[in-house]
């Protein structure tokens, strides 16, 4: 092998480093990074470090295998627990969504980021490599944690430093004889599976079904429906079915609500560079606890936090998304969500039927509706007492007419 490809050069300059930690999912852009940084930044180190945050266990040993292949050392931090918990018990609680997307790869590239980190400075690096494009949104997020983590190492991103295609990587990786996998990319975690992030351009193209992991189209899923009953405590689900526990929870629901038709999301996204792609996902498990948590937050908080909680939801979504998890404005937002969250509390029975969410009753002891007050079949609520009431609150309309309606005209 030559000490330099002929046809790929950097188009900036690079630094030179000792000792590297890799972030390294196992894909075509890391897994090639480990050639890149030895070939062209002089690594005499590279340390691959896989987060897993729900990775199948085929995902995490073909990064072990690609590992051990290039010869480099690899280590697998575990972290699924510490997502579940933490990090998407506050996105329901948040019901995040921005523009339709649940937030899901913005909050593990940082929570990712934040573990190579600490390990890189903790290892004695002087630098850290992660295989973000110069096009997309990960190159922020984790370089927004990186300076907050490791500030004094030197962050190397070879896609975006080489202005590599993604065929460029390929051929290149076909040189190197490093493997990858053939077709559409995809990013797979619990919360939600990211297919094929940038590539997927043609607008009449329907996603195959093949391409999916849980979300089966509607017409090939169950002539029958199933019933699934999920208790939520404080906000966060506790139990669904005889599942206990969040991950195990969001991971039973993935296969079963994926299996009637329910996760797809395929959309246009306005990205942190103000250019629009289309974005495949599936997010069974998603799609059923946030719509279940809206619908128990309807029932059990007031009408002044229904009306304004979204407005605080909208930011925490957007700073997350843009790499923001650790920005102090994220953390007020997420303080008054959780606030809010002690009293929605209750079990919701539902019916999933061919990507339809069907909610079927609701028990909860901390909700708000009162029918003994507000159905039109009882009698204790007084209705001559509304009287005065509208009366007062009909007065600015009066003095709204004195000067006319002008603003009606044509």
């Amino acid at each position: 092998m030559p000490d330099q490809h002929p046809d790929y050069q950097p188009k900036v300059e690079i630094p030179q480093v000792n000792k590297v930690a890799l972030a390294f999912s196992g894909g075509l852009d890391s897994t090639l990074a480990i050639k890149l940084l030895q070939e062209y930044y002089g690594a005499e180190e590279v340390l691959a470090i896989t987060v897993n945050v729900g990775l199948t266990d085929a995902e995490i040993e073909d990064c072990r295998s690609k590992a051990e292949l290039l010869g480099v050392p690899w280590q697998m931090m575990e972290a699924t627990d510490e997502f579940a918990e933490y990090w998407i018990a506050r996105a329901i609680r948040a019901n995040a969504d921005y523009e339709g997307y649940p937030v899901a790869t913005s909050m593990t590239r940082q929570l990712i980021a934040r573990k190579v980190a600490e390990y890189a400075v903790e290892a004695g690096c002087d630098a850290i490599c992660e295989g973000s494009t110069g096009k997309g949104n990960d190159q922020y997020r984790m370089a927004n944690v990186f300076a907050i983590f490791a500030p004094e190492l030197d962050v190397i991103v070879p896609v975006r430093e080489f202005d590599f295609t993604r065929q460029d990587e390929k051929d290149l990786s076909e040189y190197y004889g490093v493997p990858y996998k053939a077709g559409i990319g995809d990013d797979l975690t619990m919360w939600c599976r990211s297919i094929g992030s940038g590539e997927v351009d043609n607008l009449q193209m329907r996603i195959p079904e093949d391409e999916y992991v849980w979300y089966r189209f509607p017409e090939n899923a169950p002539d029958e429906p199933q019933e699934v009953e999920v208790v939520f405590e404080a906000g966060l689900p506790v139990r669904c079915d005889d599942v206990t526990g969040l991950a195990d929870i969001i991971q039973y629901l993935n296969e079963v609500a994926g299996r009637h038709g329910i996760g797809k999301i395929d959309m246009f996204e306005d990205g942190m560079i103000g250019l629009k792609s289309r974005e495949a996902y599936e997010a069974p498990a998603a799609m059923v606890i946030l719509k279940l948590h809206r619908d128990l937050e309807q029932l059990c908080l007031t009408k002044e936090q229904v009306q304004n909680k979204p407005n605080i939801e909208r930011l925490w979504a957007y700073q997350v998304y843009h790499g923001a998890w650790f920005h102090p404005f994220t953390e007020d937002c997420a303080a008054f969500i959780e606030s809010s969250q002690w009293a929605v509390n209750g079990t919701v029975r539902v019916s999933l039927y061919k990507g339809n969410i069907d909610i079927l009753g609701r028990d909860t002891a901390g909700g708000l509706f009162a029918p003994e007050l507000r159905s039109l079949a009882t009698s204790s609520f007084r209705q001559p007492d509304s009287g005065p009431a509208t009366k007062i609150h009909a007065l600015q309309y009066k003095i709204v007419s004195r000067r006319g309606l002008g603003f009606l005209d044509d």
